[in-house]
């Protein structure tokens, strides 16, 4: 029955995802419609980043990683009430930290853009062009850095919901701000002089309605308790223990993204904006599967060490390695064989031309191939998060960053912005082999002989549906010639026709459904 209830779980958390990420993928496109990849759209994305790349470190991964373990214990082992005074005590810390380093980062808006943007900085210095980014970035992150308050006390929410089973809501809720930019964007930002503040206005306003949706399911398990800050309360101690390693450690992926926008800015106008799009159409099956897998087995995870069960956490956590690869290779493949149709499908309109295209093809080429490593990490870390372990996955952060970065200086000069998305790609395996190789020596988990077979098989599956998309698949001078309709139609009979090819050779090589059980 619990076997059944985890992929249950799993399946509803990864459909509520699929849908944020459809509407994540709009808004995308309205974005790119108004901004294009330019100068505008460069300074946005800067400005979006920023905040985001907190969030990851004080919200969803960090702080689930320490909160889910602790309060799951807490829920198994204690009273209510103790479970009450602990959620209250981690919320007021918490949002205690989180509004100081808001207010902190607001003041400090133009030292935040020169660090991570030095080429802009050293651009309005030297009064080149480009310093018009320097300032412009500047005044937006002032206004988007809000939202990392808001957006904290929303994942705070969705880690008790998912403590308690209830994933759907959280993987819900980031539907929420999609929406509000989209809106934002078609009511306001085509007919704007600058879409940019338009769109900064709304990603803190998607915040706000990201936390007040949460709270009445929050309410309704009688957790919806009074904040208070109590640095050195027990719970808090342990959570602020396992969260401040766990900060290197899950945001690994997202340093090496800043180190990459860093040398961007001193790149052409249009570089950063490259790298967004190709990283957004990752998110998008990393969010599907990587996210719902590693979210759902986490709380399992967890259960099982407290049980002491090493055989079923063992097990636990090879299901979910099998899931997030079966459906990450065939994305991985997918991707790969049409790049450019996917580009130009989604975002070929307005600002967004065949050149944007073919440019962000080259970023999103070299982008995709670390897209399995990236997925895998997501997993493999919980491993550790469960065990209450989060300095382990702080030393392979580490080794990656260190990886990401000598690879940033040995390919930017010959492949410029397509390097920096590289070296990323790379680094995300060195992470993910690490976590492994960590994970053996411990005794902990070792790939078993039913998954590695079952992932040589996916991967010649996955291969095999590349080449065959690829080879049907028309010229890019004809995608572009084609209107947006024809093209959606192309590109989805392509897809669909991948599909088959992928579970139909999969079946042949003895794939079967039994492979998703536990």
């Amino acid at each position: 029955m619990a076997k059944a209830k985890l992929l249950r779980s799993g399946l509803v958390t990864s459909g509520a995802t699929f849908a944020s990420r459809i509407l994540g993928m709009i808004r995308d496109m309205v974005i790119a419609s108004v901004l294009g990849a330019g100068l505008s759209s460069d300074v946005f994305f800067f400005a979006n980043r920023i905040p985001n790349f907190f969030r990851r470190l004080f919200a969803e991964g960090a702080f689930a990683q320490a909160f889910v373990p602790v309060m799951t214990q807490t829920k198994e082992q204690q009273s209510p009430e103790d479970l009450k005074e602990l959620v209250s005590k981690s919320a007021g810390t918490l949002g205690g930290i989180v509004l100081l380093v808001t207010i902190a980062g607001m003041l400090l808006s133009p030292v935040l853009t020169a660090l991570f943007g030095w080429g802009w900085f050293q651009a309005a210095l030297n009064g080149e062009a480009d310093g018009i980014k320097y300032y412009d970035a500047s005044m937006l992150l002032r206004i988007t850095f809000p939202y990392l308050f808001f957006i904290t006390l929303a994942a705070l929410c969705s880690s008790v919901l998912n403590v308690f089973g209830k994933f759907g809501i959280p993987a819900v809720t980031p539907c929420i701000l999609n929406l509000t930019l989209i809106g934002a964007v078609l009511i306001f930002g085509k007919n704007s002089a600058n879409p940019n503040l338009v769109l900064a206005y709304a990603m803190v306003a998607g915040g706000i309605l990201q936390l007040l949706f949460q709270l009445p399911f929050v309410m309704k398990l009688h957790l919806l308790v009074r904040p208070r800050f109590a640095w050195s309360h027990a719970g808090v101690a342990k959570i602020r223990q396992l969260m401040l390693p766990a900060i290197i450690g899950v945001s690994a992926s997202q340093l090496n993204l800043f180190i990459s926008t860093l040398l961007a800015s001193f790149l052409a106008t249009g570089a950063i904006s490259y790298l967004y799009y190709s990283d957004r159409l990752l998110e998008f099956p990393i969010g599907i599967f990587a996210v719902a897998v590693s979210t759902v087995i986490l709380p399992a995870l967890s259960k099982a060490r407290l049980k002491a069960d090493p055989t079923l956490y063992r097990e636990t956590l090879d299901w979910g390695v099998r899931l997030v690869l079966l459906l990450g290779i065939p994305s991985m493949c997918g991707i790969i064989a049409l790049r450019e149709p996917i580009l130009r499908v989604l975002f070929m309109r307005g600002a967004f031309g065949q050149e944007q295209v073919l440019l962000s093809a080259a970023s999103l080429l070299a982008s995709v191939s670390g897209l399995c490593a990236i997925m895998l990490v997501r997993v493999l870390v919980q491993g550790f998060a469960a065990r209450q372990d989060t300095k382990t996955p702080v030393r392979c952060s580490l080794a990656s960053i260190a990886s990401n970065i000598v690879l940033n200086l040995i390919l930017i000069k010959p492949l410029g912005y397509v390097g920096l998305a590289l070296s990323t790609a790379l680094a995300a395996y060195v992470n993910s082999f690490l976590l492994l190789w960590f994970l053996k020596k411990r005794d902990i988990y070792t790939v078993s002989m039913r998954s590695f077979k079952f992932i040589i098989k996916i991967a010649l599956s996955g291969t095999l549906m590349a080449f065959c998309i690829r080879f049907v698949s028309p010229k890019n001078d004809l995608w572009f010639a084609m209107d947006t309709f024809t093209s959606i139609l192309y590109l989805a009979a392509l897809i669909a026709g991948g599909a088959a090819v992928y579970f139909i050779a999969a079946l042949i090589l003895g794939i079967r459904p039994r492979e998703l059980k536990l």
